[in-house]
């Protein structure tokens, strides 16, 4: 293969292959990353050597080239424990490569911490995780350089070393000396962003483990949480923008007669499932048969799913639903949404939509089952008495994200409400929103904190206990 064929080879070019360079021949082995048309990156063998190519081709090959070998010498200058740079090069016409060192077994801090993020705000486990991102993310700025696509999957934990990657992200404000704060601040709120917003009120707390390597400005928490704010809605805006643009997370078709986006590394997997909904549903488990929707679980690869079909009930229902988003479509963004936000629901992984000359009809939404008791079922036992803390905290945590998300549900009776692994998980997410005007807010939080009130008697001990536990509007 010649550099210049992965400008057409689409998203998975064939493996193993072997691109002629100047300098040896490289052994592609395993796609890591790919950008269609533009970047490649790939664990390859380069004269016996293992090692982590980046391969740009494409109109932007060059410029994107010197991005990444500019931040990549920015990091080796400034003493950045980062992966050497082996060999680079470009070939007229085809595009250029960078060769870094291959770390092997190295994990990254996201991963990590996609171990723990389930865990209550702020656990040890969270803390030592953030510490030490937080340290490199000091040292970094100590030298006048700052990540602008600062993410934990940046950050490499190889034994007891801390790697800092992608050189495409790296700036320099004035190399060898210390960043500026209003730069420190714009970064540590994208970094800060990136995490949960439960997270927040432990911001002070977690930026000692910066200022213990670089406490070159103070830094007013005012400030930082303007910052973070900012960069939280930067971020939400161009994920939203993502469910429903074929990309590197979702792929995404959409012709007259229909609409379909799955979430990209469940396509294959669900491939049988998608090609006909229909009779997955039929040999399902029924959960829910009703008019306006059905619900079944079903198994694809040995893995539980849940299909959620909205039905068309008539020419009548029709009139009104056509022209509107799906019910299938809201779900999908609103449960993106409350992943996003750090709000426990099952990941929406493909929906789709039927169509006619345009015109909505059915319409179909599939996510992961959430193997959990449901909150009616759950404390049953405790009318009269006082449930587990673990769950009245779970409860205080997902109304105060409410609160602080401005999200409202929209139907909590109990079996809205799933216990799993110390958290509640919604489902049913028809009535999901999010508000921007704060008096329809504070009436659906006031209707969303009554209605899962009324799941037990007024008089009963459960009833007065949650109700004095749960937070309300001031």
């Amino acid at each position: 293969m010649k550099l210049a064929e992965l400008q057409q080879a689409g998203r998975s070019p064939d493996l193993p292959q072997v691109l002629p360079l100047a300098g040896g021949a490289l052994e592609l082995q395993a796609w890591l990353r790919v950008l269609p048309g533009q970047r490649y990156v790939a664990r390859a063998l380069w004269n016996g050597r293992v090692v982590l190519a980046k391969l740009f081709v494409g109109a932007k090959a060059q410029r994107h080239l010197e991005r990444e070998r500019r931040g990549a010498k920015l990091l080796i200058e400034q003493g950045m424990t980062t992966p050497a740079l082996v060999a680079e090069g470009a070939q007229g016409g085809e595009g250029g490569w960078l060769l870094f060192d291959y770390l092997e077994g190295a994990t990254s801090l996201g991963e990590a911490w996609s171990q723990v993020a389930n865990e209550p705000m702020l656990s040890e486990a969270q803390q030592a995780i953030l510490a030490e991102a937080l340290g490199a993310v000091a040292a970094l700025h100590a030298k006048g350089l700052w990540q602008a696509d600062l993410h934990l999957d940046n950050l490499l934990r190889q034994g007891d070393r801390l790697w800092l990657i992608d050189g495409g992200g790296v700036q320099a404000e004035s190399p060898g000396s210390a960043l500026g704060r209003e730069r420190v601040l714009e970064n540590l709120g994208l970094f800060f962003a990136q995490l949960p917003s439960a997270i927040d009120p432990f911001i002070e707390e977690l930026l000692v483990h910066y200022l213990l390597i670089n406490a070159e400005h103070a830094l007013p928490l005012e400030l930082l949480q303007h910052e973070v704010g900012r960069a939280r809605k930067r971020r939400w805006k161009d994920f939203h923008g993502k469910l429903g643009r074929d990309c590197t997370l979702f792929s995404v078709s959409r012709d007259a007669l229909g609409l379909r986006a799955v979430v990209r590394s469940e396509e294959a997997t669900l491939a049988p499932l998608l090609s006909d909904p229909d009779a997955a549903i039929a040999d399902g488990v029924a959960l829910k048969r009703g008019g306006s929707a059905t619900v079944a679980g079903v198994e694809v690869a040995g893995r539980r799913l849940v299909v959620k079909r909205y039905n068309i009930k008539g020419v009548g229902h029709w009139l009104r639903r056509f022209w509107r988003p799906s019910r299938a479509w809201h779900s999908w963004v609103e449960g993106h949404r409350l992943n996003f936000l750090g709000i426990a629901s099952p990941r929406p992984l493909a929906v789709i939509e039927r169509r006619w000359f345009g015109l909505r009809s059915r319409s179909y939404l599939v996510t992961d089952y959430a193997d959990g008791q449901d909150l009616l079922t759950l404390l049953a036992p405790y009318q009269d008495g006082a449930p587990p803390e673990d769950v009245l905290q779970a409860l205080e945590r997902l109304f105060s994200g409410f609160l602080r998300e401005r999200i409202s549900h929209g139907d909590l009776k109990g079996t809205n409400l799933l216990w799993l692994e110390g958290r509640l998980m919604l489902i049913d997410l028809d009535a999901a929103r999010h508000h921007d005007d704060d008096r329809r807010f504070a009436e659906a939080y006031r209707r969303d904190r009554a209605r899962l009130l009324r799941n037990w008697p007024a008089d009963s001990a459960l009833h007065r206990l949650l109700d004095a536990r749960l937070p309300t509007l001031k």
